[in-house]
C-alpha cells in the first residue's frame, strides 16, 4: 500500500486493505474514487506496477457526490461543483505510475446547497442532488442552480432541507429515481423521520415506488431492479420499481452512504456513527447483535452472493466517508489538489495552433 497524497491535516489515519483487493482491481480492470466530507477529501485507489495498492489524496473542502466518465471526473464539494480532467495523451504515464492525471479545470459555484450526488445526462450536463432545495438541479450560467424536478410532495423551493433528498439513480441518460428520507415539507422535518418513512420515487413518473425504507441512499438502476442503500438497516437491497417490494442483498457495518456497480459488485462506503451509537435506528441494534464495531471504509460486495470480498478500512481521523465511483479500464489515478503547489506547475496544452475563425 503507497500513500501518494496529503495526509489529513487534522489528524493520522491507518489505511488498511484486504489482501485480494490488489488483485480484484487487476482482474475488473478499474479503479475507483471514493470522498469524506468530514476531512473534505478525493481518494483516487488503484494499482502500482508493483503491485501494491495507492491512495492518492488531495483536499477539496467538504468533498461530496463524485461521478466518472471517461477522463473526466465530477466533484461536488461546500460551494462548488468540479470538473477534473485527464491531462495525459494515450500511451503517457505521470510520475513513472499513474496512467491518468486528473487536474481541476473549471469550479461552477452554487454556494452552499448542500450538493450531495452529482451525475450527468445524455447530453454530458451535469445534474446534482440539491438537498438543502429539495430538487434536482443543474448548473447554471447566471444563476446559482436550475431547478429541474422536485418531488410532488415539496410545496415550495427553500433552502430548508425538507425530505433530504440525496440520493439520484440515471439511466439511459435520464435522471429515474431519487431517495429522501421522509415526505417532511417543512423545514428539517426529515429528522424527526429518519427510522422509518425513507421512500424512492420514480422521476419520470412522480410515483412513490416504497416507503418502506430507513435513511435511503444512492439508487443505482441494476437491469430490472434497482438497488439501494437502507442505511437505517444497515442493508444493500434491490427493490422491484413495479410493486415496491424489497430483498435484502448485505448487511455491512457501518452507516451506508454511496454505492458504485461494476462487474456484478457494489462498492459502498461505511461511516462509523458521529455520537459513538446510531442512536433511534435498527442499525444500533443489528450491530450489537453481531457483537459488531462499525467500520469507516469502502466494502465490495458480490451482488450474487451478498459476500464482502474486499474491503479499505480506515482508522483514526476519518471516520465519515460519502461517494465512491469506478473508473473502468485505468489501473493507478492520481490527481492534483487545487490549493496544491504542484497545479502552479503542472501545464498542459494542445501544441497545433488553429488560428481563430
Amino acid at each position: 500500500m503507497t500513500d501518494t497524497g496529503k495526509a489529513p491535516a487534522n489528524g493520522p489515519t491507518n489505511i488498511s486493505v484486504s489482501r485480494g483487493l490488489a488483485d480484484w482491481l487487476l482482474r475488473n480492470r478499474a479503479s475507483f474514487a471514493f470522498t469524506s466530507y468530514q476531512t473534505g477529501q478525493l481518494f483516487l485507489t488503484g494499482v502500482l506496477a508493483n503491485g501494491t495498492i495507492s491512495f492518492n489524496q488531495q483536499n477539496f473542502t467538504r468533498a461530496m457526490g463524485v461521478c466518472y466518465q471517461p477522463g473526466r471526473l465530477y466533484l461536488g464539494s461546500l460551494h462548488q461543483v468540479w470538473r477534473l480532467e485527464n491531462m495525459l495523451k494515450p500511451g503517457q504515464v505521470a510520475n513513472q505510475q499513474f496512467d491518468m492525471a486528473l487536474v481541476p479545470r473549471n469550479a461552477q459555484t452554487t454556494g452552499d446547497v448542500d450538493v450531495h450526488e452529482v451525475g450527468t445526462d445524455r447530453a454530458g450536463r451535469v445534474l446534482f442532488v440539491n438537498t438543502k432545495y429539495s430538487c434536482l438541479a443543474t448548473l447554471d450560467l447566471n444563476h446559482s442552480f436550475r431547478p429541474i424536478w422536485k418531488p410532488p410532495f415539496i410545496s415550495k423551493l427553500a433552502p430548508e432541507d425538507r425530505c433530504h433528498l440525496n440520493g439520484m439513480a440515471i439511466h439511459d441518460g435520464r435522471a429515474r429515481y431519487v431517495t429522501a428520507v421522509s415526505r417532511s415539507d417543512i423545514v428539517n422535518g426529515w429528522r424527526e423521520r429518519r427510522h422509518e418513512g425513507g421512500v424512492l420515487i420514480d422521476v419520470e413518473t412522480d410515483r412513490i415506488v416504497t416507503d418502506q425504507l430507513s435513511m435511503p441512499h444512492s439508487p443505482r438502476v441494476d437491469g430490472a431492479s434497482v438497488l439501494a442503500l437502507d442505511s437505517g438497516r444497515g442493508q444493500i437491497i434491490r427493490i422491484d420499481p413495479t410493486t415496491g417490494g424489497k430483498t435484502d442483498i448485505a448487511f455491512c457495518p457501518g452507516f451506508l452512504r454511496g454505492m458504485a456497480l461494476h462487474n456484478g459488485h457494489a462498492l459502498v462506503t461505511v461511516s462509523k456513527p458521529r455520537n459513538g451509537t446510531f442512536a433511534g435506528l435498527l442499525l444500533d441494534g443489528e450491530m450489537k447483535a453481531r457483537d459488531a464495531e462499525p467500520w469507516c471504509g469502502v466494502l465490495v460486495v458480490e451482488l450474487a452472493t451478498g459476500s464482502i470480498v474486499e474491503w479499505i478500512r480506515l482508522e483514526g481521523f476519518i471516520t465519515e466517508l460519502f461517494d465512491v465511483t469506478v473508473l473502468p479500464g485505468v489501473r493507478c489515478p492520481m490527481s492534483i489538489g487545487p490549493e496544491t503547489l504542484e497545479i502552479r506547475s503542472t501545464i498542459s496544452f494542445d501544441e497545433t495552433v488553429r488560428p481563430l475563425e
